[in-house]
């Protein structure tokens, strides 16, 4: 693929991460009431506590976001993949137990995550890990 067309594709997963993780982050800090709930259900913690932890979640993700549109560094694409899958899996956990069909639908964020962390390069030491 020429250099010019990598540039693109590379921004494409720059912005379509940027406004996934944002689009979580949002109403996570908005405290979306099904998302505390099921914190509390996994967690077996109060509302309150929830609450305040799916607002930490809400801020990483907002930060998150930020990274990957403006400095994609491979921990934050690493950390993408981690967290895409477990929100993925955790639709499918006796808390929640949603339909398989919700994690189907969420492989796409784990798969352009990782994608994208292929496209910038596999790190090949701790140090690639922090570029």
């Amino acid at each position: 693929m020429p250099m010019a067309n990598l540039r693109w594709v590379e921004w494409l997963f720059r912005i379509g991460l940027f406004g996934l993780f944002i689009g979580h982050g949002v109403p996570a800090l908005e405290g979306n009431p099904e998302w505390v709930k099921w914190i509390m259900a996994f967690g077996g913690w109060d509302a309150p506590l929830a609450t305040q932890f799916l607002f930490l979640i809400g801020i990483l993700d907002i930060m998150v976001s930020l990274f990957l549109l403006f400095k994609p560094i491979r921990i934050v694409l690493l950390w993408a993949i981690i967290w895409t899958t477990w929100t993925a899996v955790m639709r499918v956990l006796p808390f929640i137990n949603q339909d398989i069909w919700e994690f189907v639908e969420r492989w796409i964020n784990i798969t352009a995550s990782l994608a994208f962390l292929l496209i910038r390069g596999w790190p090949r030491s701790w140090r690639d890990w922090l570029r």
